[in-house]
């Protein structure tokens, strides 16, 4: 499985590198697709997947197409304009093919295309800021290395439990841990890269610490459906919402804490 897994990352690496350093069409182009795999994973998981694809699903992932265009051509311009939409569109749905989805499926294929859509489209957004090339990293040095950090420690001189029926592994000691180690990776970088030492340690930590809320979210989610993992896509991680469950809530936190804390 440990083999299984490296590998996977590896490759994961890999395609993380050739897409957020190509940027503009091929980024854009990797996250609808990413984004699209997500929905229909928690999709499954929600109950908002029947049988077979059906016209809610479609709505939710033509509005994540939609959105990612507006948000590419000028986010602060068309991107709320269209997330109202894609409400709109979903809604459109529900009422003209009344009764045959419930009012929790509309609300969760709607929640879908917030959850991993909107939130994974900040890792472009963040790319397109200036100096972007460099601050992009931030998100996985944060969720990534606040991951990689935890265990260690945790495994060390975890003792108290963080959220002992969510997560039992986890603990308090893993968690500080996490942050830390977030926050010296954040001043490394900087370093090497000629940023801002003590900003990138502040926007790390803070991203670590959310990367927690995203990571135990996801789990609550697949408890509360009885789920081990959302899908099988990566071996050995499992689906693309149990790789990124961290990445997309620390993404839209480093893109406002970076145009917030460097003033960009």
């Amino acid at each position: 499985m440990f083999k299984t897994r490296l590998i996977s990352g590896i490759f994961l690496v890999a395609v993380a590198l050739l897409t957020i350093i190509s940027g503009n069409y091929v980024l854009l182009f990797t996250l609808a697709c990413v984004s699209v795999i997500g929905m229909s994973e928690l999709y499954r998981a929600m109950h908002v997947h029947g049988e077979k694809t059906n016209l809610l699903e479609l709505a939710g992932y033509a509005g994540a197409a939609v959105y990612y265009a507006a948000a590419f051509i000028d986010f602060e311009r068309y991107g709320t304009m269209a997330i109202i939409g894609v409400l709109i569109l979903i809604m459109f749905v529900y009422v003209f093919s009344y009764p045959k989805y419930e009012a929790n499926q509309v609300m969760a294929a709607y929640f879908g295309f917030l959850y991993v859509a909107v939130m994974l489209s900040f890792i472009l957004l963040t790319r397109n800021l200036e100096g972007g090339h460099f601050l992009v990293w931030l998100i996985f040095l944060c969720s990534w290395g606040c991951d990689t950090c935890a265990y260690c420690v945790g495994m060390l001189i975890g003792k108290h439990k963080m959220a002992p029926v969510l997560s039992p592994k986890k603990s308090v000691e893993g968690a500080v841990g996490g942050v830390a180690g977030a926050a010296l990776l954040g001043v490394i970088y900087a370093w090497a890269t000629g940023g801002k030492m003590a900003e990138y340690a502040v926007i790390c930590a803070a991203g670590a610490l959310i990367s927690m809320v995203g990571d135990l979210a996801a789990s609550a989610i697949k408890r509360n459906q009885g789920i081990k993992d959302y899908g099988k896509l990566i071996p050995g991680h499992g689906g693309i919402l149990d790789r990124f469950d961290s990445v997309i809530f620390t993404a839209p936190v480093i893109y406002y804490l970076a145009k917030i804390v460097l003033g960009i």
